[in-house]
This record gives C-alpha cells, sequence and structure tokens, in this order.
C-alpha cells in the first residue's frame, strides 16, 4: 500500500482535493506509533477548500518537531535569516484562528513576519500520545494551550499525513510531514 499510497498522495497534492476524499484518504492509511513521529518534519497544506489552504505556508510556517513524547514543538517557520524557530501557540487565540481571512491580510502577514523573533520559545508546547480517531489508534499531538489535535497517519516511508482538529471548527485542516530530520 505505501507506493500507492505515495502516488495517491502526489495527486490530490497536484490537484487539490475535498475534504470528504482527503478523509477516505486518510482513513484508508495505517496508523502511526508515536516513536516513529520523533524528530523534526517540513510541512505543507493538502488543499480541500479549507480556510486554512495556504494560510500556515503565507506566514512562513516550516513545519513540526517532536523530541520526545512529551515535548512536541508544533508551529516551526523560517525566520528571516533562513533559520528554522518555534513559535508559541499561545499567541494564536482561537477566536483569531477561526477567523482565517483576517490572518491573510498582507499587513498582518508582514506584521506577524516582523514580531516573529517576540513570538519565539524554546519550550515544548505540545505533545504526543496514541489516541483513537476515526476508529483507529494513532499517534496524535495535543497542544497545550490551544484546543487543536493534530492526528497523523503512515503515507510511506519518511511522509505522515496530518489532520488537524479545533473546537469549533467545522472541517478538518489536512497537511503532510515529510521528515526532515530523524530522533535525535
Amino acid at each position: 500500500m505505501s507506493g500507492s499510497a505515495v502516488e495517491r498522495l502526489a495527486a490530490l497534492e497536484r490537484a487539490g482535493t475535498s475534504t470528504p476524499e482527503a478523509l477516505a484518504f486518510f482513513d484508508g492509511l495505517p496508523p502511526v506509533r508515536v516513536e516513529d513521529v520523533l524528530g523534526e518534519w517540513r510541512g505543507s497544506g493538502l488543499r480541500t477548500g479549507h480556510p486554512f489552504d495556504g494560510l500556515l505556508e503565507e506566514l512562513g510556517w516550516y513545519g513540526k518537531r517532536f523530541d520526545s513524547a512529551g515535548d512536541a514543538h508544533p508551529l516551526l517557520f523560517r525566520d528571516r535569516r533562513g533559520g528554522v524557530v518555534a513559535v508559541d501557540p499561545r499567541f494564536a487565540p482561537p477566536a483569531l484562528l477561526r477567523r482565517p481571512a483576517v490572518l491573510r491580510n498582507p499587513v498582518v502577514v508582514r506584521g506577524f513576519r516582523a514580531a516573529l523573533p517576540l513570538l519565539t520559545t524554546t519550550r515544548p508546547r505540545a505533545r504526543l500520545r496514541m489516541t483513537e480517531h476515526r476508529g483507529v489508534v494513532t499517534a496524535t499531538m495535543t497542544y497545550d494551550a490551544l484546543p487543536v489535535d493534530d492526528v497523523f497517519r503512515t503515507v510511506g516511508a519518511g511522509t505522515l499525513l496530518g489532520l488537524m482538529e479545533m473546537r469549533g471548527m467545522p472541517t478538518p485542516f489536512f497537511f503532510v510531514l515529510r521528515r526532515a530530520v530523524g530522533p535525535q
């Protein structure tokens, strides 16, 4: 299934998809264990027509890092020098996240990029646990300060499909993680 799942993901990334199609693809993927998620991952959104499509990329999103089950960095961004920094999710209140059009405003994007040094943290702001989601027990990242869970499934070696759910958000946001650095 790995080869065909990788090919199917590539097709979905090229053409985009719908939430029901993305859910069907997600449901057909095998679970992933917490220990297999450890390391640093490059992220990209999977276009489904969700209001978050492309938003993280506009803001300079790099991906996620998992140092251990209890130490996760859910939001890594590229800084102005090209380095990777962890952003504290506390600065993204749910009320603002529910208005992605505001976050797409070019003034807000420039302001976020300029304020990035003030928003960083060296402390982990999430944790990994095995949870049951859609009938399958798989690795899930839970944010410390936001009502957000990222649920992961394996696409193939070094590639995960993530599904982000936030309380009050009617449909999930899908993203892809590709391994950048293995566990330390």
